[in-house]
């Protein structure tokens, strides 16, 4: 039996809402992204760069960013977390994801810390930089046309990255840090970077922590 597209996108918010309230007990990952369609997640400046094809986030096209704003943590508003993601990247294509963000029609976010995606684009800061605050310089923990993992660790001041399962950036933020970038709390974003860019993101998954 076939289950309507509308219907599975219903179970897949009732199963995200479930699974939050479950997480107050049990250690769960939630999923953010159903694999069908872009359910949850609210495209800014050109929503044309963001679609869904055979199970995966496809980012390809302008400049423009894809906002978490569905069922978890209250519409993506993120505190203390654990967010893991399959991402896959063509040569030339650079990315980010985007944490303790918020929504803004156009431009590059001006809240939050930018998780680099970037494996052979000309931008020396490469993937697993905390964007322009500690920086993987050079060479990329990955290679393009292969999927790795993407792990962002959030809790209090402290933000850790790994790479399929090694670390590549641990980092403090000071108690008298400044401005927008700066950790408080908010959502997920991915990031279409330039007409250029084409990468994939998958299994996208969030822990929420104490």
């Amino acid at each position: 039996m076939k289950i309507k597209p509308v219907i599975k996108s219903l179970l897949f918010m009732f199963l995200a809402a479930g699974l939050l309230i479950a997480s107050t007990t049990d250690d769960v990952w939630i999923p953010l992204f159903d694999g069908e369609t872009l359910n949850g997640w609210n495209a800014s400046e050109n929503p044309e760069s963001f679609w869904v094809e055979d199970g995966k986030i496809v980012v390809d096209g302008p400049r423009g960013h894809l906002f978490y704003e569905g069922p978890v943590a209250n519409g993506g508003d993120f505190l203390n977390f654990e967010l893991k993601a399959d991402v896959y990247t063509y040569p030339n294509a650079n990315s980010g994801i985007f944490f303790h963000t918020q929504y803004q029609e156009e431009g590059w976010p001006q809240h939050g810390y930018e998780a680099q995606v970037n494996a052979t684009h000309r931008d020396p800061r490469k993937t697993g930089s905390l964007y322009a605050v500690k920086d993987v310089m050079d060479v990329a923990p990955h290679e393009d046309h292969e999927w790795f993992d993407y792990y962002i660790k959030v809790d209090g001041k402290e933000i850790l990255f790994k790479v399929d399962g090694e670390t590549v950036m641990e980092f403090t933020e000071p108690e008298d840090r400044e401005g927008t970038i700066r950790l408080s709390r908010g959502t997920i974003a991915l990031q279409a970077h330039d007409p250029d860019s084409r990468i994939y993101f998958k299994n996208i998954e969030v822990r929420l922590l104490d």
